[in-house]
């Protein structure tokens, strides 16, 4: 009685230890969230883009489209 007794708590034990294996292993692959972009208004709308996306004028003013970069800015 004592040997399955013995065997019942070894079973328990391997499997408790392959469960928090098997979720360290999902902590692990989960997905990370991607770092918060810098967003700049647009000079003649105000409506914000990303950075690597705005056009940019020669004086280095932000713009959503072309249409709004050949317009200029002071509109706004």
């Amino acid at each position: 009685m004592k040997y399955l007794l013995l065997a019942i708590v070894l079973v328990a034990a391997v499997l408790w230890i392959r469960h928090k294996a098997a979720a360290a292993r999902r902590a692990d692959t989960a997905p990370r969230t991607a770092a918060a972009e810098t967003m700049v208004p647009c000079a003649h709308c105000g409506v914000h883009v990303p950075a690597r996306e705005a056009l940019r004028d020669p004086a280095g003013a932000a713009f959503c489209s072309p249409a709004h970069r050949d317009t200029g800015s002071g509109t706004r």
